[in-house]
């Protein structure tokens, strides 16, 4: 059945005009609290879908730890960038360790051991991709160093706290959930350091200390991750921090209510923020050894060969070879592994020896940072030390000269039959003494070094001189012995 409505064109007009004025009648009167329900509204099928998707408040989700430093954070930083602390240079601050689990959550974890790794990185990405090469130059100008250690004296609830020598950035403990536990650190490396040098004044790098707790996992190691928070630090010398932290704190009291709005207070911890965990390919330096150390270990297990290999004696520039324009990419490869820039060779992989002497001091200094930049520059420029004395010497026939005994043949025999050839080998002396000229003489004429005996100095007239260290020392230029 179809029901049809019949309505002549009047009362359509007049319908249409009664109901444009009743909405022009409403504009400009406010709404009474009786003119709509909210409730009526969220209760609408499309409001109830959406509002069944959204989480509970109560089910927000906490992370399961949390670390607090115990330093104040500065007040000059604004309210949505990342806090900022003042950390002295080598004074021990604490760090609280709180299981921040909620009743039920990871039960595995109850009654268990975990593994937290504090260390300290470059917040600047551009330092993060150099993060090997200013390391290792910073170990350079400071052997012996590390950049980060846990006091563990005044350390409580930490097991087995290590510190990898090949790892100057990072130490690593096991701590318990059920027990307090607060770790005490020190940073060495100040934030200018890592500051290419200019006139003074240079504003120093951030750094940043960053936790990351494993549990125990299937192959009996903590490798399981479970948490990593970090939070943004700079580190002055002694004392530093805190005239840091009092300077911002008057520029603070200068501003005015407004300006003072755009900034966040200063709070007197520094809660670490949720982050990504640290790669596993961190800094490791290529001149320690791979075995863990442990602060506790005694002096006397030390020796002297395992001292001068963990730091090597540094080349002197006479030391270096030389690499020419003409070198290959191959040979300059060579050339930085034989001069210990091994750490380098990757970055300059297409490099001949042309390319890499055309490079400023300024440009490996940016590149390789300020130590093994300079030390790098140094090599490449590095010329030849000359002797101190240039000394010739022939070794003639026994006719010719009965002062000097012979013993042997020389390396060419025919030379020394020969009475019109006449063959000089060029001696470099350094020390000028007798015994370093009898010392090559000998490996020049291929003698026995104990049938040397006496050196005879041939002067203008035909005299002999006996050769001694008095007599080498005052001759400042080369002469020629027969």
């Amino acid at each position: 059945m179809v029901w049809v409505l019949k309505m002549d064109d009047a009362t359509i007009e007049s319908g249409l005009v009664h109901d444009f004025d009743a909405s022009l009648s409403g504009i400009g009167q406010e709404l009474g609290a009786g003119a709509y329900s909210m409730s009526d509204v969220l209760a609408l099928p499309i409001f109830k879908q959406e509002d069944s998707s959204l989480p509970p408040e109560n089910e927000t989700k906490n992370p399961p730890f949390q670390y607090v430093l115990c330093a104040a954070t500065s007040p000059a930083v604004k309210l949505h960038d990342e806090t900022l602390t003042y950390l002295n240079q080598g004074q021990s601050y604490e760090v609280r360790m709180l299981d921040n689990r909620k009743p039920g959550e990871l039960p595995e974890l109850n009654n268990k051991m975990v593994k937290s790794t504090v260390r300290v990185v470059f917040h600047d990405r551009r330092l993060q991709y150099t993060e090997h090469q200013q390391l290792e130059g910073w170990r350079w100008n400071r052997p012996g160093d590390r950049l980060l250690d846990i006091d563990i004296p005044m350390s409580v609830g930490i097991v087995e706290p290590k510190t990898h020598p090949s790892q100057l950035n990072a130490a690593e403990f096991l701590w318990d959930l059920n027990k307090r536990t607060s770790v005490f650190v020190q940073v060495h490396c100040i934030s200018t350091e890592f500051t290419p040098r200019k006139h003074g004044g240079e504003k120093g790098v951030p750094f940043r200390i960053q936790i990351d707790t494993f549990a125990l996992g299937d192959s009996g190691e903590y490798t399981e991750h479970l948490h990593s928070a970090s939070c943004q630090i700079k580190v002055f010398k002694p004392k530093g921090a805190d005239r840091k932290q009092k300077t911002d704190r008057e520029k603070m009291e200068k501003r005015t209510p407004q300006e003072k709005e755009k900034y966040q207070p200063s709070y007197d911890t520094t809660i670490l923020s949720e982050c990504s965990p640290w790669p596993d390919n961190a800094y490791v330096s290529t001149n320690q050894a791979a075995t863990p150390s442990f602060p506790s270990t005694p002096l006397s297990t030390y020796t002297t060969s395992s001292v001068l290999d963990r730091y090597p004696r540094p080349l002197l520039c006479s030391e270096y070879q030389q690499l020419t324009p003409t070198a290959s990419i191959q040979d300059t490869q060579k050339w930085l592994l034989q001069n210990r820039f091994s750490s380098y060779a990757r970055l300059f992989t297409h490099f001949s020896g042309s390319d890499l002497l055309k490079l400023t001091r300024d440009d490996l200094v940016q590149i390789c940072g300020p130590a093994d930049g300079i030390r790098l520059f140094n090599a490449l420029k590095s010329r030849s030390v000359r002797p101190r004395l240039t000394v010739y010497v022939c070794q003639e026939s026994p006719q010719e000269s009965p002062l000097l005994e012979r013993h042997g043949t020389n390396e060419n025999g025919e030379h020394g039959a020969s009475s019109g050839l006449h063959v000089y080998h060029a001696l470099y002396l350094e020390e000028l003494t007798a015994a370093e000229l009898i010392r090559k003489m000998a490996c020049v004429c291929s003698v026995p070094l104990g049938t040397i005996n006496q050196v005879y100095k041939q002067g203008p007239t035909g005299i002999h001189i006996l050769l001694s260290d008095q007599v080498k020392r005052a001759s400042e230029r080369c002469f020629i012995i027969k």
